[in-house]
């Protein structure tokens, strides 16, 4: 029953894996000094995310209980809520990047981070008032929360797409603090 959960958060996996690609050239110094910024404080929420992904899909490949696949998915969407919030918060205290419409660029993906930090913390509540008691209304709470990670990690998205589209794509990439261990084993 969850298991199409498991498979929309891999969806969601994707946004945080947009983030491994491998290291760009030494390019723009500017650039490079706040990729660095930002990506320092990202680096500890990316791993919070990934383990909170971990978690989710774990319960749900599992013959997990109902309670115990409420309070894991619950805690997991408050772990990313909270952490997307802060890479938000990183990207604003790291200052107006260092390229074109740096001051807007910036803007937009800081918006598109707290969008999904909204999202994900929209998704908690609903898991929230999940009753595990009964089955067929959980599975069907369940589907309904699947439903909804798409819309709640498309700001996040849209939040990369401006900063690669910004030209900060190469000075990210290169940081060791944006780059996330892809899954070894991707099922395509």
């Amino acid at each position: 029953m969850n298991k199409k959960l498991a498979a929309a958060l891999s969806g969601s996996a994707v946004l945080m894996l947009v983030l491994s690609g491998c290291g760009g050239d030494d390019g723009d110094e500017k650039a490079n000094a706040w990729a660095k910024k930002v990506c320092d404080q990202w680096q500890p929420e990316l791993k919070k995310i990934e383990t909170a992904n971990a978690d989710i899909k774990r319960v749900a490949t599992e013959s997990s209980k109902p309670d115990e696949v409420k309070q894991t998915d619950a805690a997991a969407f408050a772990t990313m809520s909270e952490s997307y919030k802060t890479m938000g918060s990183a990207l604003q205290q790291a200052g107006v990047p260092p390229v074109k419409d740096g001051a807007t660029t910036q803007a937009a993906a800081v918006k598109g981070f707290e969008s999904t930090s909204k999202g994900y913390a929209d998704l908690k509540a609903k898991m929230d008032t999940l009753d595990p008691a009964d089955q067929t209304k959980f599975a069907d709470g369940l589907k309904e929360v699947a439903g909804g990670l798409e819309a709640a990690t498309k700001g996040g998205q849209d939040a990369l797409a401006t900063l690669n589209e910004g030209g900060l794509d190469k000075a990210i990439n290169s940081q060791k603090g944006c780059q996330v261990a892809a899954p070894s084993a991707s099922p395509k």
